[in-house]
């Protein structure tokens, strides 16, 4: 039987033409750009969401530790509260209130001690600082405290030794030293080998403002009270509309008829955690529209940032559980 014939060398040797050759690459590129793009997107969405957990997390700590020692403010050792006097002096001529605080505010321990109630308007963007004052637990003499109290890094705080002395606790923001990050700090003095000293403590990265209102009964901004005091909060008021101008006493006395705390935060994650550059504004009180934002109060807004960082906005109020006005 005679053999087939062979074909051409030149039908053996064909192959893809120019064109075929360009049009496989192009659909290959689009193949190879779609998966990048996809996986960027995939990339972009888990950082989104791995920075939306962390920030979430930060939020509950920062108002966990705040609530705690919101709610120590005005707290006395029961072995001085049923004979109190005329105590609780301070570096200043009349007695530090439980709950003090300064709009605008950067720390300064002359700030947390009484001896200045002068507040430089240098908060970063605006923040306030908040400053609280309480006694140890219970103890029988020459026993340490019974650590039913701490400082707000979390710390027991000493024993009260005699009823004159309370210990304070003073939430504030500043750069870190070692991340650069707007923080939330700590600040809390302690007794040790005779004398007060004070410390500072970064509690969370990326506080980028902190904003206070106090909820007062019978009090008039900028006036000494002249109501009857009741339990209840019937508006917030800022830190500086507590002051009476040239009065230190009816000041001190506007600060005791402090029942409730509304506390305001902008927590911001890392750089590109945000699904767009563009971040919108933030309102740690809430809108112009809500009854509790503050027309006018620096920081009440942190304009809106184009860098790419996600942020969420804490908002929460604390009921005082000690009465403030027994000192």
């Amino acid at each position: 039987m005679p053999n087939p014939p062979r074909p051409s060398p030149s039908i053996q040797q064909r192959g893809l033409t120019l064109v075929e050759l360009l049009v496989a690459m192009a659909l290959s590129l689009l193949v190879v750009m779609a998966a990048v793009a996809a996986l960027t997107y995939s990339r972009q969405g888990f950082r989104s969401v791995d920075a939306s957990s962390q920030l979430r997390d930060n939020a509950r700590f920062a108002e966990s530790i705040m609530r705690r020692i919101i709610l120590q403010g005005g707290f006395l050792n029961t072995k001085y509260a049923v004979n109190l006097g005329s105590d609780f002096k301070t570096s200043s001529t009349v007695e530090e209130p439980n709950i003090k605080g300064f709009d605008n505010a950067k720390y300064t321990q002359d700030l947390a001690t009484g001896v200045t109630t002068a507040s430089p308007s240098n908060g970063i963007n605006g923040s306030d600082l908040l400053i609280v004052r309480y006694q140890s637990g219970d103890t029988n003499s020459g026993a340490p405290a019974n650590q039913t109290m701490i400082n707000c890094s979390g710390g027991t705080v000493p024993d009260a030794f005699d009823g004159t002395e309370r210990m304070a606790s003073v939430f504030h923001i500043n750069t870190s030293a070692t991340t650069g990050e707007p923080t939330l700090m700590c600040s809390f003095n302690s007794f040790s080998s005779g004398a007060w000293t004070w410390s500072t403590q970064p509690l969370i990265d990326g506080v980028e403002t902190l904003q206070i209102l106090y909820g007062v009964d019978g009090v008039t901004a900028g006036a000494a009270p002249t109501a009857s005091k009741t339990i209840i909060p019937v508006q917030y008021l800022r830190a500086n509309q507590l002051i009476v101008s040239g009065n230190e006493p009816a000041t001190i006395a506007n600060w005791k008829r402090v029942r409730t705390i509304r506390v305001g935060m902008v927590l911001r994650g890392p750089p590109g955690s945000a699904p767009e550059q563009n971040v919108p504004a933030q309102y740690p009180l809430g809108t112009a529209s809500m009854p509790l934002s503050v027309t006018g109060d620096t920081g009440s807004t942190l304009a809106a940032q184009t860098d790419g960082r996600l942020r969420q906005t804490v908002t929460f109020t604390v009921h005082l559980r000690n009465p403030q006005d027994n000192i």
